[in-house]
Protein backbone atom coordinates (compact mmCIF):
# COMPACT_ATOMS: atom_id res chain seq x y z
CA UNK A 1 0.00 0.00 0.00
CA UNK A 2 2.90 2.32 0.74
CA UNK A 3 4.26 1.90 -2.79
CA UNK A 4 0.94 3.00 -4.27
CA UNK A 5 0.97 6.14 -2.12
CA UNK A 6 4.52 6.85 -3.32
CA UNK A 7 3.29 6.47 -6.87
CA UNK A 8 0.56 9.04 -6.18
CA UNK A 9 3.12 11.55 -4.90
CA UNK A 10 5.54 11.02 -7.79
CA UNK A 11 2.77 11.36 -10.38
CA UNK A 12 1.27 14.38 -8.63
CA UNK A 13 4.67 16.11 -8.72
CA UNK A 14 4.90 15.34 -12.44
CA UNK A 15 1.41 16.74 -13.05
CA UNK A 16 2.25 19.89 -11.12
CA UNK A 17 5.43 20.55 -13.13
CA UNK A 18 3.71 19.86 -16.44
CA UNK A 19 0.89 22.20 -15.41
CA UNK A 20 3.45 24.94 -14.81
CA UNK A 21 5.05 24.18 -18.16
CA UNK A 22 1.65 24.45 -19.88
CA UNK A 23 1.06 27.82 -18.20
CA UNK A 24 4.42 29.16 -19.44
CA UNK A 25 3.77 27.87 -22.96
CA UNK A 26 0.33 29.51 -22.95
CA UNK A 27 1.95 32.77 -21.89
CA UNK A 28 4.39 32.48 -24.80
CA UNK A 29 1.58 31.85 -27.28
CA UNK A 30 -0.49 34.72 -25.88
CA UNK A 31 2.44 37.12 -26.32
CA UNK A 32 3.61 35.86 -29.72
CA UNK A 33 2.49 39.15 -31.31
CA UNK A 34 3.47 41.53 -28.50
CA UNK A 35 5.56 44.17 -30.21
CA UNK A 36 7.54 46.93 -28.53
CA UNK A 37 5.73 50.25 -28.09
CA UNK A 38 8.54 52.69 -28.87
CA UNK A 39 11.97 52.60 -30.49
CA UNK A 40 14.58 50.98 -28.26
CA UNK A 41 12.06 48.78 -26.42
CA UNK A 42 12.27 45.03 -26.76
CA UNK A 43 9.39 42.75 -27.69
CA UNK A 44 8.19 39.88 -25.51
CA UNK A 45 10.97 37.37 -24.89
CA UNK A 46 9.98 33.69 -24.89
CA UNK A 47 10.29 31.84 -21.56
CA UNK A 48 11.45 28.25 -21.13
CA UNK A 49 11.03 25.85 -18.20
CA UNK A 50 13.81 23.63 -16.91
CA UNK A 51 13.31 20.69 -14.58
CA UNK A 52 15.33 19.04 -11.86
CA UNK A 53 15.07 15.94 -9.72
CA UNK A 54 14.84 16.76 -6.06
CA UNK A 55 14.76 14.44 -3.09
CA UNK A 56 11.67 15.10 -0.99
CA UNK A 57 13.00 15.00 2.56
CA UNK A 58 9.62 14.21 4.11
CA UNK A 59 9.00 11.09 2.04
CA UNK A 60 12.48 10.22 0.73
CA UNK A 61 11.15 10.17 -2.82
CA UNK A 62 12.93 11.68 -5.83
CA UNK A 63 10.39 14.10 -7.30
CA UNK A 64 10.50 16.23 -10.41
CA UNK A 65 10.42 19.96 -9.71
CA UNK A 66 10.67 23.18 -11.67
CA UNK A 67 14.30 24.28 -11.69
CA UNK A 68 13.93 27.64 -13.42
CA UNK A 69 11.66 29.60 -15.66
CA UNK A 70 14.15 31.58 -17.65
CA UNK A 71 14.07 33.78 -20.72
CA UNK A 72 15.06 32.29 -24.07
CA UNK A 73 18.16 34.22 -25.16
CA UNK A 74 17.70 33.57 -28.88
CA UNK A 75 17.78 36.56 -31.22
CA UNK A 76 14.69 38.55 -32.10
CA UNK A 77 13.72 38.57 -35.73
CA UNK A 78 13.00 41.82 -37.53
CA UNK A 79 10.01 42.71 -39.65
CA UNK A 80 9.84 45.62 -42.08
CA UNK A 81 7.07 47.93 -40.87
CA UNK A 82 8.13 51.58 -41.28
CA UNK A 83 4.78 52.87 -39.94
CA UNK A 84 5.01 51.09 -36.59
CA UNK A 85 5.82 53.43 -33.65
CA UNK A 86 8.72 51.17 -32.56
CA UNK A 87 10.34 51.01 -36.01
CA UNK A 88 14.03 51.90 -36.14
CA UNK A 89 15.49 54.40 -38.62
CA UNK A 90 15.57 51.67 -41.31
CA UNK A 91 11.90 50.83 -40.79
CA UNK A 92 12.36 47.49 -39.01
CA UNK A 93 10.57 46.36 -35.85
CA UNK A 94 11.86 43.57 -33.61
CA UNK A 95 9.33 40.77 -33.15
CA UNK A 96 9.09 38.24 -30.27
CA UNK A 97 11.28 35.14 -30.47
CA UNK A 98 8.19 32.92 -30.16
CA UNK A 99 7.74 30.24 -32.83
CA UNK A 100 4.14 29.03 -32.73
CA UNK A 101 5.05 25.64 -34.19
CA UNK A 102 7.60 25.00 -31.42
CA UNK A 103 5.16 26.18 -28.77
CA UNK A 104 2.43 23.88 -30.06
CA UNK A 105 4.73 20.85 -30.12
CA UNK A 106 5.96 21.70 -26.59
CA UNK A 107 2.36 22.08 -25.47
CA UNK A 108 1.41 18.71 -26.92
CA UNK A 109 4.39 17.05 -25.21
CA UNK A 110 3.51 18.66 -21.87
CA UNK A 111 -0.12 17.67 -22.24
CA UNK A 112 0.80 14.05 -22.96
CA UNK A 113 3.14 13.96 -19.98
CA UNK A 114 0.36 15.38 -17.81
CA UNK A 115 -2.06 12.73 -19.10
CA UNK A 116 0.48 9.94 -18.56
CA UNK A 117 0.89 10.96 -14.93
CA UNK A 118 -2.88 11.16 -14.54
CA UNK A 119 -3.25 7.64 -15.98
CA UNK A 120 -0.67 6.34 -13.49
CA UNK A 121 -2.75 7.80 -10.66
CA UNK A 122 -5.94 6.27 -12.08
CA UNK A 123 -4.29 2.85 -12.45
CA UNK A 124 -2.81 3.02 -8.95
CA UNK A 125 -6.18 4.00 -7.52
CA UNK A 126 -7.81 1.09 -9.34
CA UNK A 127 -5.19 -1.32 -7.99
CA UNK A 128 -5.69 0.00 -4.47
CA UNK A 129 -9.47 -0.36 -4.76
CA UNK A 130 -9.15 -3.92 -6.05
CA UNK A 131 -6.78 -4.79 -3.22
CA UNK A 132 -9.24 -3.43 -0.65
CA UNK A 133 -12.06 -5.42 -2.28
CA UNK A 134 -10.00 -8.63 -2.05
CA UNK A 135 -9.33 -8.03 1.64
CA UNK A 136 -13.05 -7.58 2.45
Amino acid sequence: MDDILKTFRISAAGMKTQGTRLRVISENVANANSLPRKPGDQPYRRKVVTFKNELDKATGLPLVRIDKIKPDRSQFEKRFDPHHPAADQDGYVQVPNVNSLIEMSDMQEAQRSYEANMNVIKSSKSMMTQTIDILK
